[in-house]
C-alpha cells in the first residue's frame, strides 16, 4: 500500500469511527470496549512482535533517546513561546502541552509499522515508551503550573507501570536480549493482531474526537497545528540528522514526532483545569490536518533515507 494510500485509509477509518457515533452505533459505551480492544490486545502485540526478534543494540540507540527528548523538550519550549501571551490561563495550557504531545501509540507505532516495518517499527516502538514518561511528565507539570490546577506527576506515572503497552514494550525487548525463538505459529498470531492494531484503534480515536460547538478558536487551534505537525517534524529532521543518526532512527524518530495532538490530552486538559472544547478542537484540528502534513514527511524522509 501506497503512503498516499496509507493515509487515505488512516482517515476512512476515523471517518467511520465519527460516523458511528453521530447515528449511535458506537456510543461511549462501545468505543470505550473497542478502544479496550486496541489498547489491551492489538496495540500491545504490534509494540511486542516488532521488538522481541530484534537484538537489544538493533533498537536501544543513545541518539534515539537524545533526539526524541530533545525535540519534546523544544516543542515544549516552542509552544510556550507562542502560546505564552493567551489571556485565559485555561486555554493557554492546552495550547502548549497540545504543540507537543503526540499520538503515539494509536496512531504512531502503527502507522510506523504499516510504512516501514522491520527495525524502524522497533524503534518507533521504542520511542513510544520513551515519548510517554517524557510527555506524561511534560504535559502534568506544564498544565498544573499554568491552570494552577492540583495534580500529583508522580501518580500519573505510576500509572505507566500498568500500561499493557509499555509492558508488552519491556517483555519484547527483554525476549530480544536473551534471543527469544518464538514458535512460527505465535508469531503469525502476533502479526495478524498487530496489523488489526489500525482498523481497531482509529475507528475508537475517530468517536472520541469532536466539535460539537463548532471549532474553538480557530487562530489559537491553528498555531497548535502549525506547531505541531509543521514545526515539530523541522526540529525533529535537524536535530536527529545533527546526531548522524542511523536511517532507521531518523525515520522512527521523526516520524513518530510527526504524529497528530494525543487525544489524552483532552483528558489531561479535563481534570486538570484546562479549556476542554479547545483540547477536542486541537485533537481534531492536527489528526485531520495529519493526512497531508504526514505524506510530506514520508516524503522528506524518502529523499534523506533513500
Amino acid at each position: 500500500m501506497s503512503v498516499a494510500s496509507q493515509l487515505a485509509y488512516m482517515l476512512a477509518l476515523l471517518a467511520v469511527g465519527a460516523g458511528l457515533r453521530a447515528v449511535g452505533v458506537l456510543n461511549e459505551h462501545r468505543r470505550d470496549r473497542l478502544t479496550a480492544v486496541a489498547f489491551y490486545v492489538a496495540l500491545p502485540a504490534l509494540v511486542f512482535s516488532s521488538t522481541v526478534t530484534r537484538s537489544l543494540s538493533d533498537v536501544l540507540v543513545w541518539r534515539l533517546f537524545v533526539g526524541v527528548t530533545v525535540v519534546l523538550l523544544a516543542g515544549a519550549c516552542i509552544g510556550w513561546l507562542v502560546h505564552r501571551n493567551h489571556a485565559t490561563p485555561a486555554r493557554r495550557g492546552v495550547a502548549v502541552v497540545q504543540s507537543y504531545h503526540s499520538n503515539l501509540g494509536f496512531l504512531g507505532v502503527p502507522f510506523v509499522a504499516a510504512t516501514f516495518g522491520g527495525v524502524t517499527a522497533g524503534k518507533a516502538s521504542v520511542v513510544l515508551g520513551i515519548a510517554s514518561i517524557l510527555q506524561v511528565s511534560l504535559t502534568v507539570l506544564l498544565l498544573t503550573r499554568i491552570t494552577s490546577a492540583d495534580a500529583d506527576v508522580f501518580d500519573e506515572l505510576s500509572g505507566l507501570a500498568r500500561n499493557p503497552v509499555l509492558i508488552a514494550l519491556a517483555l519484547g525487548l527483554a525476549g530480544g536480549a536473551v534471543g527469544v525463538d518464538l514458535p512460527g505459529v505465535v508469531r503469525g498470531s502476533l502479526d495478524v493482531l498487530g496489523a488489526l492494531a489500525l482498523p481497531i484503534a482509529l475507528p475508537a480515536v475517530g468517536a472520541s474526537i469532536t466539535a460539537e460547538n463548532g471549532l474553538v478558536d480557530p487562530p489559537t487551534v491553528g498555531a497548535i497545528a502549525a506547531v505541531k505537525l509543521l514545526v515539530m517534524p523541522l526540529v525533529a529532521v535537524v536535530v536527529f540528522t545533527g546526531l548522524t543518526a542511523s536511517p532507521t532512527t531518523l525515520r522512527a524518530g521523526v516520524l513518530m514526532l510527526a504524529m497528530p495532538t494525543a487525544v489524552s490530552t483532552y483528558i489531561y486538559s479535563s481534570e486538570l483545569g484546562g479549556d476542554g472544547e479547545l483540547a477536542s478542537a486541537g485533537v481534531l484540528a492536527t489528526t485531520v490536518a495529519a493526512a497531508a502534513t504526514l505524506f510530506g514527511v514520508v516524503q522528506l524522509l524518502g529523499i534523506l533515507t533513500p
